[in-house]
């Protein structure tokens, strides 16, 4: 390790004094200089190409004015460019305005002053900087102009509206008392407005730092897809928002009034609702409503603001528990759920899986940029590498008085480091990369330079040489032992000791720890230090510093050590509180990561997670920049504005500028930020018109930070996880060990007697397995299964002895002897567990005795132990589970669960550590801390005594006295595991603002908080969320998403056809025509015209509008007048509605067939019957809403008429057909835990104070589920779980002895939350992400592959030339039919009829006698060729390959079916691609003659050139050629003559084409049963001719035809008669060529050819 760093290769460390015979030597450094000399001038040459001629249409280049300005722009190096200075500039602004200190109504202050003066300082910086580049690159016209790059147009505008703003300030006079930046009054120009857009600048960073560009830009691109789900986003919130003002209009008025207000919550006066009871309470109205009036449904725009706040899933709990309260518990629920798991599961997910496919497109592309520039760079320095090696070891050779043995040695050097390897083998050095080269490099000069000063020192003073050789020969052993030493497995596992102990003594610290513990971990502390220092000096000398510092482990290492002395240093020396430094203690605890050195699985992952950080930085800068941008407006927009109720201190707000950036990030995590959202408009003065306007801020950061930034981190997690995948091969194993469909099948008899007694033939035991086996039984045993399942559910929680349970009890006996005599059956058949395949041998089996036996043991155990009981009545709860084993789906869908959690094993135990380090580092700086008393003035548990006096709402006519309290946070950080229950709360994102602020104002230990003690800290929380949250969550998501991909292709390992294929062929297989009736009743065709024709749509278009408007614009007390109008409205258009429904029952027979009709007529009749119900509506007793809703659902008609929307749809049903199994899989999880909880948590009193009431229960099994819903969305669980624990007050009616009322809730609920909260956000809701994601990634793939939503097109174009869907039509309307549908699928309208004839040749479709082709055999054949499925080598043997492959993947396919789109290899069939092939060659030959003609006017032409020409023609024909030859002959004249009439076939078929004169024209058959006979019929021939021809086949890059010989024959004499030549006059002529060396030139003509063919070359 004594050797000096890499010196800087450059050509001027050359020896003066290079004499003119060493100008070869330096001839290749001076080449290299030059090349990159060149590339320099190249690169400004490109960019003066790029310069506009003329800027502002007067200055031109040569102008000094311009020439100034492209220097100033354009000045680089030598000292601070341009560049910089601006973006520093952009810096030091967003600082000045992050320094602002916004205050309540237009105040300021001294320092506010001065920063608005500088404002005019940074102003004229980009002014000048603006109008500069403006005068270097022109404005607009020319195509490298100012304004034609986004980012300066971006620029531009902000310039312009500042220098704007300024003037409109000037314009508004001041009057003199007045602050200097008079805020604009609504009166003149709110300038305000306009300095919010300084904002935006910046975002100007992001052109100086490429990766964010890639980031940005794959963003960008994903919004073309985006736009489509934004528009399905928009229309499930419009129809919800007007669902919901039907049910719900001004629900939310009404509420308990009393002499003492309490918090106020909707109730009602009738029906099923909240009732007012207590003490002079009634429900009135006038109440403003929740949430200060801003949650409601009374007009659109509040329903729309509402349900956009339920599918963020922040809040929604609260609306529909005020609805429950309002009116009933009946609709809420449905209204809600649904809309939750539409809108955010199915919407927001594909909004992830669209932006991440986009994503990993966007790097995938950008890493190929990378990776060549990284290639070019290296060849250049190997070049440059090699040129000045060359250089040296020709210097050394002519220095001859020099030391000769140093030059040998250097050459020595030279062999082993590979620079003679590009002499040696040719330049093979470009695998070496430019690492390598650096490294060797600086070696190669280290040990030439020491060489030789060595040797001429020892030769100077050998008598000192054998003392110091001792010494060396010592040092060398040692060095080697210690090497042997370190290297040895027990030193790893005594460090790995070392590092457990270590965790162990910080994980044992906590709050109120005795002293001696303290103690000793300070001694065990120090002991360990010094031990890992050892661990550290040892390493260090065995290898030499230079190698131990190249492994990254080492240098933490070091990091870790050197800290950890530091610390005790300054500790010791009483420089620093012990406290202080605390948190580098912390880092010792990474040393658990050298645990990872031994384990591969974990050590890749780590590796991975490294190499994704530059990445992920890209991503956080951008996350900043956003941040930074929104702060900076939201203090423009409400800094100081937050202190409109006096009672409370807000939290969340845009004060300062830190304030406003953890804000800020809030929102973006979605916690609360509703809330954050009603302050601020209740800011600007509430649910006013106006003012509403400020949500748009916090949607818009809503939406940007979750549906833009989160997915991005998400699609990196799945990109760097598909790459952690790929270096080991597939880490998923898979199911089926050789690809064959899947299939299930009987277990047979195994070997060897059951119980001892019964041997494998015994009739006993063979009648048994008939029985087990039979699919009665298994049915039987399901139904029980449910059975039980349903009791399990209806059992009442609170009363345990309630007639209800007793007859359950009974019930349970039947089940549980049922099961017991299943299990009893199955033993006698498999044999228990002695040998394999046996019952127990099997885990499911085992599962299910579980189950059993745990029935059994419950009904012995009566009473004696309690507790036992309860624990083994909670178990039953597994029996669901039984069905698995029964649902093949359902146990594809398990297996693949399990094997999720397999490999997610890993990231669980990297995620766990980075939890529980943090915890430790929490532990330190909190432990303690989080106490408080209840009366906020007091701050020390003696103070905290006795009882003072609250006053409600700040109303002094309310006092109210309480007690203190001194008490500790829910979530403390006390001890370790405290901490980690802490930090997982808030990596789910459930109040972790309450809790970062509680960390804000901790104070010492055991004393009250102070307001904003530590600001700083709240950076531990906001790295804890950015590294948990955002990264090792999405981490799991694409985990379960992989995985999921990888299990569902498992099945399909070894299949030739990958996933889009096997869609599209079975898509192919499985079409059917459809079929379009038209009358042929002349009246009745009037009517089916018109409803066909497209003003109809557009009629019914405008008018489902036209009553989606109508319904929207109802609002809340509208007078008398509007209702009516509404009403007659509502009557008109279900009259029109219902004459729609009327006409198009006349005209179409089968009405009905059409899904969309039926919905149409469904609609109708409700709307009709909502009429009549709401004339006669003094009945009452009839619910009229749900009518109300058949006027909303018209809306969804919109669905069916936008084309993407519309393959959404498609897709979206798509899914939910793959959804059953894990839907099934959530609905047993559900339904588990949900009696489970009913058991452990079902008599916990209802206490409306507490987060168990009313609308949040476990005392039913449905309002259980309904809890666990919320769970999983994440609502507060955590509240919940609190609310659970043990010590909470009984349901009075529950049967607990006296004495034990606060005994319910129970310590599972730890485990029970926590658990049920981890299956369902990572596992669950992930799976449903991956379903999406698969079905939905044709938005994200590239548009020109053919997928299965491009294959609808087929069938409705198909039907137009075969409305009666007969499946047959004309051949000649094949190419018209195709050129109607775009590519990728058929040819577009743009398509050459010639290109499109060939692929028709390619298609090679099956022609029937009659000149028809089938629908099925087309669509097959346009997806073959389409996809290129074995479409290469010879087409029989591809044929029966693509027939097995199909037979294996769906089995039922019928053989009728198969040979009608694979036609048999039998020959006699006519397929259209030989017609159209032989049309295609006649018509080349056509135009090939008449070419001819032309040159033989104009003059002669040697004949070589000609039978060049023919050859490239023939070049062009080949793959045509090749087509039509497979086919035999005598049946192909069969079927041509029921076609053209027999007479023509009069020549024998074995006349020479030769005798034909070439001039005479041929009827088109003809001459196509002529060629054809050619091909077929080769002569004997001499061999030499063949060659020849063969040779200049291949010349002519025909090879491939060159090796067949009836091709050969069959060209010669093409080419011959088209050249008017003889057979012996071509083989002359054409030897003649090929001794000449083949072509020379190409006639115009050919060009031609070639432009035609180009067409052709893109398919």
């Amino acid at each position: 390790g004594e050797q000096d760093g890499p010196q800087p290769v450059s050509c001027t460390d050359a020896p003066p004094g290079g004499d003119a015979g060493k100008s070869d030597t330096l001839g290749s450094t001076g080449s290299a200089r030059k090349r990159g000399g060149g590339a320099k001038k190249a690169m400004q040459a490109n960019k003066s190409a790029l310069r506009a001629p003329r800027a502002l249409c007067c200055l031109t280049l040569s102008n000094p004015i311009r020439m100034a300005a492209l220097a100033l722009v354009e000045w680089k190096y030598p000292s601070l460019p341009f560049d910089i200075f601006i973006l520093l500039a952009i810096f030091a602004n967003c600082v000045a305005m992050g320094v602002t200190k916004p205050y309540p109504d237009d105040d300021s202050n001294a320092t506010n002053h001065q920063l608005e003066q500088v404002e005019y300082v940074f102003l004229v910086i980009f002014t000048i900087e603006t109008f500069t580049k403006i005068l270097a690159y022109g404005l607009v016209m020319h195509p490298s102009a100012y304004i034609r790059s986004g980012w300066n147009f971006l620029d531009f505008v902000i310039v312009i509206v500042g220098l704007f703003s300024v003037i409109a300030e000037a314009m508004t006079d001041h009057k003199p008392g007045e602050a200097h930046h008079a805020a604009g009054k609504p009166g003149g120009l709110d300038v305000k407005a306009l300095r919010a857009f300084r904002v935006l600048r910046p975002l100007r960073l992001v052109s100086g730092v490429p990766s964010l560009q890639i980031v940005l830009n794959s963003i960008m691109k994903a919004m073309v897809p985006l736009l489509h789900i934004g528009m399905l986003v928009m229309f499930v919130i419009i129809i919800y928002a007007i669902i919901g003002l039907e049910l719900f209009i001004g629900r939310m008025h009404k509420s308990c009034y009393s002499i003492s207000t309490d918090d106020p919550s909707p109730c009602a006066f009738a029906g099923s609702g909240r009732f007012c009871v207590g003490n002079g309470t009634e429900c009135r109205g006038k109440w403003e409503g929740p949430n200060g009036g801003i949650t409601n449904f009374d007009n659109i725009f509040f329903a729309m603001l509402t349900v956009f706040q339920c599918i963020t899933m922040e809040g929604w709990t609260d609306v529909l528990y005020w609805m429950n309260d309002a009116i009933g518990f009946e609709i809420p629920w449905i209204y809600f759920v649904s809309l939750v798991i539409f809108g955010s599961f199915f919407i927001i997910n594909l909004v992830l899986g669209v932006l991440s496919g986009e994503f990993s497109k966007e790097r995938e592309k950008a890493v190929a940029r990378g990776e060549l520039q990284k290639a070019q760079e290296s060849k250049q320095m190997e070049e440059d590498m090699i040129g000045y090696m060359d250089w040296l070891i020709e210097a050394e050779d002519v220095d001859e008085e020099g030391n000769k043995r140093a030059a040998i040695a250097k050459k020595k050097m030279m062999k082993k480091f590979g620079w003679y390897k590009h002499s040696e083998d040719g330049g093979g050095m470009s695998a070496v990369t430019d690492e390598m080269i650096r490294c060797n490099w600086s070696k190669v000069k280290f040990t030439v330079t020491s060489q030789s000063f060595f040797l001429s020192f020892f030769l100077s003073s050998s008598s000192s040489l054998c003392f110091s050789d001792q010494l060396c020969q010592l040092n060398h052993t040692m060095r080697k032992n210690c090497r042997v030493a370190v290297k040895t497995t027990n030193f790893y596992w005594l460090v790995l000791l070392l590092v457990f102990l270590n965790t162990v003594a910080s994980a044992s610290e906590h709050y109120g720890q005795p002293k001696w513990l303290t103690e000793m971990q300070e001694r065990a502390n120090k002991v360990l230090l010094l031990l890992f220092t050892l661990e550290m000096l040892m390493k260090m000398y065995a290898f030499g510093l230079q190698i131990y510092f190249m492994a990254l482990f080492n240098r933490f290492d070091c990091f870790v050590v050197c800290g950890g002395i530091l610390e005790t240093l300054l500790v010791e020396m009483e420089v620093i509180p012990p406290i202080g430094i605390s948190v580098l203690r912390c880092i010792r605890l990474l040393r658990i990561f050298k645990m990872t050195r031994h384990w591969a699985a974990l050590s890749d992952l780590v590796n991975s997670l490294l190499n994704s950080m530059k990445a992920i930085c890209s991503l956080l800068l951008l996350l900043f920049l956003f941040l930074i941008i929104f702060a900076l407006l939201g203090m423009q927009l409400f800094g100081g504005k937050f202190n409109f109720d006096e009672t409370q201190m807000k939290r969340s707000t845009f004060d300062s500028f830190p304030q406003a950036l953890l804000t800020c990030f809030q929102i973006l995590t979605g916690e609360d930020w509703n809330a954050v959202m009603y302050d601020g408009i209740m800011a600007y003065g509430g649910p006013i018109f106006p003012n509403m306007v400020v949500c748009i801020y916090f949607v818009i950061l809503f939406v940007c930070g979750n549906c833009i930034l989160f997915p991005a981190f998400c699609a990196l997690a799945v990109q760097f996880l598909s790459q952690f995948f790929n270096p080991n091969g597939t880490r998923v194993a898979p199911l089926k060990p050789e690809f064959s469909g899947p299939k299930e099948k009987i277990v047979p008899i195994p070997d060897g007697s059951s119980f001892f007694l019964l041997g494998k033939k015994n009739c006993l035991r063979v009648a048994c397995h008939n029985l087990i086996h039979h699919p009665y039984f298994t049915n039987f045993i399901l139904i029980f299964i449910i059975l039980s399942s349903i009791s399990l559910a209806a059992e009442d929680p609170i009363k345990s002895h309630s007639f209800r349970n007793i007859v359950l009890g009974y019930a349970d006996y039947v089940f549980t002897s049922v099961f017991t005599v299943e299990i009893v059956l199955k033993m006698l058949v498999y044999g228990a567990f002695l040998h394999t395949g046996s019952f127990c041998r099997n885990a499911f089996n085992l599962l299910d005795l579980l189950v059993v036996s745990v029935s059994l043991t419950s009904f012995f155990l009566h009473s004696s132990a309690i507790s036992v009981v309860k624990i083994l009545r909670v178990l039953r709860v597994l029996r669901p589970l039984r069905a698995i084993n029964r649902a093949k789906g359902l146990k594809n869908v398990v297996q693949c669960v399990f094997v999720a959690i397999r490999t997610i094993g890993n990231i669980l135990i990297v995620t766990t550590l980075l939890q529980f380090m943090f915890a430790c580092i929490g532990v330190q700086l909190f432990k303690g801390r989080f106490y408080s008393c209840t009366d906020e003035a007091k701050h020390t548990p003696d103070e905290c005594k006795g009882t003072f006096v609250v006053y409600k709402d700040g109303d002094m006519n309310h006092p109210m006295v309480k007690e203190r309290i001194w008490e500790n946070s829910d979530f403390n950080f006390d001890n370790v595991l405290m901490g980690m229950l802490a930090l997982f709360t808030v990596s789910t994102f459930e109040g972790w603002p309450q809790l970062l602020y509680r960390a804000v104002d901790a104070n010492a230990i055991n004393r009250g908080p102070i307001y904003n003690y530590r600001v700083e800290i709240s950076i531990f929380f906001i790295i804890y969320i950015i590294i948990i949250a955002f990264f090792m969550m999405n981490i799991f998501v694409g985990f379960v998403i992989i995985t999921f991909r990888e299990q569902g292709e498992a099945e399909f390992k070894n299949c030739e056809l990958n996933k889009n294929q096997r869609q599209c062929v079975y898509y192919a297989l499985k079409a059917q025509p459809i079929k379009i009736y038209i009358p042929k009743n002349p009246s009745q065709l009037k009517f089916w015209r018109i409803i066909n024709s497209s003003q109809f749509e557009y009629i019914m278009f405008v008018l489902i509008l036209g009553n989606t408007l109508t319904l929207a614009i109802q609002h809340y007390e509208q007078s008398k007048t509007f209702t009516s109008v509404m009403d007659l409205l509502n009557m008109i258009f279900t009259v029109v509605f219902t004459i729609e429904m009327i006409i198009k029952l006349l005209a179409l027979r089968h009405y009905f067939i059409d899904p969309w009709n039926s919905f149409d007529a469904l609609i109708v009749v409700g709307s009709v019957l909502d009429i009549a119900v709401s004339e006669f509506r003094e009945s009452g007793k009839v619910s009229i809403t749900f009518f109300r809703l058949f006027r909303v659902l018209r809306l969804v008609k919109l669905l069916s008429k936008g084309e993407g929307i519309r393959t959404l749809l498609w897709t979206f049903v798509k899914s939910l057909q793959a959804l059953p199994y894990v839907g099934l899989l959530i609905a047993m999880i559900f339904f588990i835990y949900a009696v489970i909880g009913m058991q452990t948590f079902g008599k916990v009193a209802i206490d409306d104070d507490t987060h168990i009431n009313r609308n949040c229960n476990f005392q039913t099994f449905f309002m259980a589920v309904l809890v666990l819903f919320r769970c999983a969305t994440g609502e507060q669980w955590q509240e919940i779980m609190l609310a659970a624990l043990p010590g909470r007050r009984c349901d009075p009616e529950s049967d607990t002895e006296p004495g034990e009322e606060f005994s319910c809730g129970s310590n599972l609920a730890y485990i029970y939350f926590i658990s049920f909260f981890m299956l369902c956000a990572y596992l669950i809701i992930n799976l449903f992400i991956a379903v999406i994601m698969d079905n939905f990634e044709y938005l994200t793939r590239d548009w020109t592959v053919l997928g299965t939503h491009h294959l609808d097109e087929f069938k409705r174009v198909w039907s137009d030339y075969d409305p009666e869907a007969s499946g047959r039509i004309k051949h000649i309307d094949v190419v018209t039919m195709l050129r109607r549908i775009q590519p990728p699928l058929g040819f577009g309208k743009l398509c050459p009829h010639r290109v499109a004839c060939k692929r028709l040749v390619a298609m090679n479709v099956p022609l029937h006698p009659d000149g028809t082709v089938t629908f099925s055999a087309t669509l097959f054949a346009l997806v073959r060729t389409s996809l290129k499925i074995k479409t290469e080598g010879p087409i029989d043997q591809q044929n029966e390959e693509l027939k097995v492959i199909i037979k294996k993947l769906w089995k039922r396919t019928k053989p009728k079916l198969i040979d009608e789109v694979i036609p048999p290899p039998r020959g006699d069939e006519v397929t259209c691609g030989k017609f159209y092939a032989s049309f295609l060659i006649q018509d080349y030959f056509k135009k090939y003659r008449k070419r001819k003609e032309r040159e033989r006017k104009s003059k002669r032409k040697d004949k070589a050139a000609s039978l060049q020409q023919g050859l490239r023609t023939l070049q062009d024909l080949a793959p045509e050629m090749r087509l039509a030859m497979a086919s035999d002959l005598e049946d192909e004249e069969g079927a041509e003559g029921e076609m053209t009439g027999d007479d023509i076939f009069g020549s024998e078929a074995g006349t020479s084409v030769n005798t034909t004169p070439a001039t005479t024209p041929l009827p088109p058959i003809d001459s196509l049963v002529e060629q054809t006979i050619v091909f077929l019929e080769p002569e004997p021939k001499p061999a030499d001719e063949g060659v020849i021809t063969e040779q200049i086949l291949i010349s002519e890059g025909l090879g491939i035809y060159a090796r067949d010989p009836k091709f050969v024959s069959f060209a010669k004499r093409e080419i011959a008669e088209a050249c008017h030549m003889s057979l012996d006059e071509m083989e002359s002529a054409a030897a003649d060529l090929i001794a000449r060396g083949a072509s020379q030139s190409i006639s115009r003509f050919e060009d031609e050819l070639a432009d035609e063919m180009n067409c052709v070359i893109s398919y």
